[in-house]
């Protein structure tokens, strides 16, 4: 699946692509697509971690906030994608705890923003650690997951931006 609902806004910048779900069949379950979606999601985070990388820019642990902490699976599924660590912040008000973290920052009151997020904020240092098993199978699925990204997403088949392009062709003719 690739999760391109709303186009994709990182690495690729291009607003024109559309959502693709591939193998589905009579036997497929909700639960089934429901979790395809999930991945879809982690692998695109991969590919943003991996571009960062690529650009000299080591991305080491992931410290999330907000509602998604609500669901373990999808925060051991983003620890076993990436296979990063992952914390998550004592706080629920993460936006809120963020912003007063960068105006501490700003206000001198703290040098850096681990200092002041060391100081203000408590999080659960590696509550979600990748698990080999699961990270290698994640793997072979990335490695799929990447073939229809560029497939579809670096130009080398514009079939999404052709369908857009006849869906707002024909919506003039109604």
């Amino acid at each position: 699946m690739l999760d391109w609902h709303s186009g994709n806004r990182s690495v690729l910048v291009d607003h024109e692509l559309s959502g693709l779900v591939l193998g589905l069949t009579l036997t497929t379950r909700p639960e089934q697509v429901y979790r395809a979606l999930l991945e879809a999601t982690a692998f695109g985070t991969r590919v943003i971690i991996e571009a960062f990388e690529n650009s000299g820019v080591p991305v080491t642990e992931f410290i999330v906030a907000g509602g998604l902490l609500k669901n373990q699976f999808l925060m051991q599924l983003y620890s076993d994608v990436t296979r990063l660590p992952l914390s998550t912040i004592a706080s629920e008000q993460g936006p809120a705890l963020g912003s007063a973290i960068h105006a501490a920052v700003a206000a001198g009151v703290h040098p850096t923003i681990r200092d002041a997020a060391d100081a203000m904020g408590r999080s659960n240092q590696g509550v979600y650690q990748p698990n080999a098993e699961r990270a290698a199978r994640y793997d072979a699925l990335f490695a799929e997951y990447q073939t229809l990204h560029d497939y579809f997403g670096r130009g080398a088949n514009d079939v999404m931006k052709r369908l857009k392009q006849i869906k707002r062709e024909a919506s003039n003719d109604v």
